[in-house]
């Protein structure tokens, strides 16, 4: 227990390191693009713990105390919550961190070379589009990958691929 309050480093080192790994991996999931997280598989969740344990020695270095972790994650969270109200505040600053829609289909149609664009299988564009109900693309007025990685859509009248 002597060690557990004990730092290896001045306590707001834990709060810049943790700070700059939730900046950093933030941008890198930018570039990564909207889909690669929006719908959770088994990849993503490899991914997401591989990730972790690659960043706990950015933030945390060779610390073995209590403390340390604690003092990262409170940096972590205060960093987020002030870029959640920032992207609350501003059209600009929510494009930036979150991105845009991007239109996927529109009347009834895929736009050509838009899932392909965006990292989104055929199939699991066929499987959202089950989700929520939907038996066919021709029902759809628009679908939309979302800032957030999910897909929308928007269902619309009959078109007329459908009306036999």
């Amino acid at each position: 227990m002597d060690g557990w309050f004990h730092l290896s480093m001045p306590w707001w080192a834990f709060a810049v390191r943790g700070a700059v790994a939730y900046v950093g991996l933030l941008l890198l999931m930018r570039l990564a693009g909207k889909h690669a997280f929006g719908e959770m598989s088994p990849f993503d969740i490899v991914v997401l713990i591989l990730v972790g344990g690659a960043l706990r020695t950015a933030i945390i270095g060779d610390d073995t105390s209590v403390l340390g972790p604690f003092v990262a994650v409170a940096a972590i969270l205060v960093v987020d919550t002030v870029l959640a109200r920032l992207a609350a505040r501003s059209a600009w600053c929510n494009r930036l961190i979150e991105g845009r829609a991007s239109l996927l289909a529109k009347a009834g149609a895929l736009i050509p070379g838009r899932l392909e664009r965006h990292g989104i299988a055929r199939a699991a564009f066929e499987r959202e589009l089950r989700t929520h109900g939907i038996h066919s693309i021709h029902q759809v007025d628009e679908a939309r990958l979302e800032a957030n990685g999910r897909i929308s859509f928007i269902k619309g009248v009959r078109h007329e691929h459908e009306a036999s």
